[in-house]
């Protein structure tokens, strides 16, 4: 068996040119554009990547971009007045503030300084709880975009046995209640799971977050299952001096066992902006008191 690919990618593209037809309706209703505000403190290389492809993309779809890019000295005060700033202007829908935050600074208080509605990432404690217990809100990107490719992939996911590897606030956690959510039957794995293998062998769905270079192996995969791996680990690659991206997955033998699994890159990477954009115009929306049928995008 050769495992179906899952094209993050082109998904990705689908769910942002859906985003902008809805973005330019809500600037026909509204008559003012969806605003995503993003801040970066520090100089962070990979941060600032991230936040200029985001930049780029918001625009592309016909929303306002506000970048607040910050020196990695500034204050914890000071940032929290920024954030304050962005809760009270009426023209920012979505308020994102690009983590990791220099260690001066305490993450889950800035966090929890954004105003919940406009807290798109979906990291709020409010927002968290909302998820847990089925109550509108915002989702984490990443997890969320797991779930629209599984949903994609496989139509309905109810009465199915997935395995969460990986227990993060930001994916394994938040995924595991996305699928909890979609009557899956759900086990969260991680370091002290015993029988690692054996746990992941019983699942029609996978999901690999750990962080660890290609740790899930193929004779761990239950033949046809769905594998979706959300790592992504910079290794050395054949070249010496040259480096490539692996994910949690080992996809070499994983993709000769399961049904259909992403790859990476092009699987979930793509999704998380995108997720993040579909986010801020429903963020649009619920702020402005429009009606929007959520499930279309």
């Amino acid at each position: 068996m050769t495992a179906q690919i899952i094209d993050g990618k082109a998904f990705a593209a689908g769910l942002r040119e859906r985003v902008g037809t809805v973005a330019a309706d809500f600037e026909a209703k509204s008559g003012r554009k969806a605003g995503l505000a993003v801040v970066l403190v520090g100089e962070d290389p990979a941060s600032q990547v991230y936040v200029r492809n985001k930049g780029k993309q918001t625009l592309a779809c016909g929303m306002k971009s506000f970048e607040h890019k910050l020196s990695a000295d500034t204050s914890e005060a000071d940032l929290l007045a920024v954030v304050e700033k962005l809760n009270a202007d009426p023209a920012v829908d979505g308020i994102l503030v690009q983590l990791p935050l220099p260690s001066h600074m305490n993450e889950q208080k800035v966090i929890a300084a954004i105003n919940p509605d406009k807290d798109v990432d979906g990291f709020h404690v409010v927002n968290v709880g909302r998820l847990s217990t089925g109550l509108p809100g915002f989702v984490p990107c990443t997890p969320l975009g797991c779930v629209m490719l599984l949903k994609d992939q496989l139509g309905s996911l109810s009465g199915l046995d997935a395995v969460v590897v990986g227990r993060s606030n930001i994916v394994g956690k938040p995924m595991a209640q996305l699928l909890i959510a979609e009557s899956c039957t759900v086990t969260v794995a991680h370091s002290r799971t015993q029988d690692l293998p054996e746990v992941v062998r019983r699942a029609d769905i996978v999901v690999a977050a750990v962080g660890r270079p290609e740790m899930v192996k193929g004779e761990w995969i239950k033949p046809g299952a769905t594998v979706i791996d959300v790592g992504i680990n910079r290794v050395p690659g054949a070249e010496e001096g040259k480096t490539k991206l692996v994910g949690d997955v080992d996809f070499a033998s994983a993709s000769e066992v399961a049904g259909a699994i992403t790859p990476v890159p092009g699987g979930v990477g793509p999704m998380t902006i995108a997720v993040l954009l579909r986010n801020t115009i429903v963020a649009a929306h619920r702020n402005a008191g429009i009606e929007l049928d959520e499930s279309t995008i």
